[in-house]
């Protein structure tokens, strides 16, 4: 399977993004790739066997969906690992950058799509976490 790998550096402390990034208080502010779209709301079981769920949906309210996953694997503060209903493998790290944080994603591309039509959309919503965070 193909792995797709993106990156951004947020001018913010490690607790902070993790905080921004896992808090669904803060998820349903960042968690969409383009401004016609938003996250109406998430939930976040962040532990192993947890369950991550967060509704996707056109603004004009044309389409939606529902993503979610189960953790496999939390280190609180640092990194995540969770699996998609269809078999595909998630991996979030966090690490310190300067006066900043990383963050790196790595996953499974999936078979319905380009593969960098699946990067840009990923790397846009994390590019929107990296603007929401740098705001607050």
């Amino acid at each position: 399977m193909t792995k797709i790998t993106i990156q951004a550096t947020v001018k913010a402390d490690k607790q902070k993004v993790w905080d921004y990034y896992t808090n669904p208080g803060h998820i349903v502010n960042w968690n969409f790739a383009s401004e016609d779209w938003h996250c109406p709301s998430a939930t976040n079981d962040l532990q192993a066997g947890g369950k991550y769920q967060a509704r996707m949906e056109a603004r004009d309210g044309s389409w939606g969906f529902d993503f979610e996953a189960v953790y496999t694997a939390v280190t609180a503060g640092q990194s995540y690992t969770y699996v998609m209903p269809d078999g595909r493998v998630v991996d979030v790290q966090l690490s310190a950058a300067g006066d900043g944080t990383e963050v790196t994603i790595t996953f499974d591309a999936e078979d319905q799509n380009p593969i960098q039509m699946q990067r840009d959309g990923w790397q846009s919503i994390l590019n929107n976490f990296k603007k929401y965070a740098e705001l607050q």
